[in-house]
């Protein structure tokens, strides 16, 4: 029998708390633990062990990105962690995918949202559409040198690679990558999970990322 999936909820307001718990534990998620602030919330992920971490932003004592950057620190068995805000392009957002989150999501997301939500990153996929992320790195790229967590070479991209990620940057699916670049798309697929491993980047929102901060690719206007 399959294990439950086993979620962490981090935020300062326990109706946010009690409403994501009792939608997660209706759908057959475990809710292993909550916290009130970032402190808490690493705390809580070393004592639980989760496998998805639902992570507000703003909280007191220590914020969400704070207790990301700790939580995602390197060990292969970090949880995957999707930041919660109230605002759908948070500067904030653009540092935590930097630091190694999957993706965001809105306070207001549905029940449904909500539970596909975890569940895709739990399976591995970023949150995050390409396209999404591109134009929030786009827009926040330039103005948070702060965030900038994810300094890695291209040197170890071949040529092909090189073109994958570039038109990945661009929000492209595997299946118009595959045309793009008239591979196919289990070829494709290949490439992407080959530029992950090589650059020691969790998912294809933290590949766009990179795209924008090596220079790979520029942002509109640049």
């Amino acid at each position: 029998m399959t294990e439950p999936l086993r979620v962490v909820v981090a935020d300062d307001q326990a109706l946010v708390r009690t409403g994501f718990r009792m939608i997660l534990t209706a759908d057959g998620i475990d809710v292993v633990a909550e916290a009130t602030d970032g402190a808490e919330a690493v705390d809580a992920v070393r004592a639980a062990r989760p496998d998805v971490v639902l992570m507000d932003i703003r909280m007191p004592e220590m914020d969400g990105l704070e207790a990301t950057r700790r939580i995602l620190s390197g060990a292969p068995d970090d949880p995957r962690v999707v930041m919660l805000t109230t605002f759908d392009l948070d500067q904030y957002v653009y540092a935590a995918l930097s630091a190694g989150a999957s993706g965001f999501l809105l306070k207001d997301v549905t029940p449904e949202h909500l539970v596909a939500a975890v569940r895709t990153v739990r399976a591995g996929d970023a949150l995050l559409a390409p396209a999404i992320t591109r134009r929030l790195v786009e827009r926040f790229a330039r103005r948070d040198p702060e965030g900038r967590a994810l300094h890695r070479s291209l040197a170890a991209l071949t040529p092909r690679e090189l073109d994958v990620l570039r038109q990945l940057a661009q929000g492209l699916s595997n299946a118009e990558l595959a045309e793009r670049l008239r591979l196919s798309e289990a070829t494709v697929k290949t490439h992407v999970s080959r530029i992950l491993t090589k650059l020691n980047l969790r998912d294809r929102a933290q590949a766009v990322v990179v795209a924008y901060e090596t220079g790979l690719v520029t942002p509109t206007g640049a």
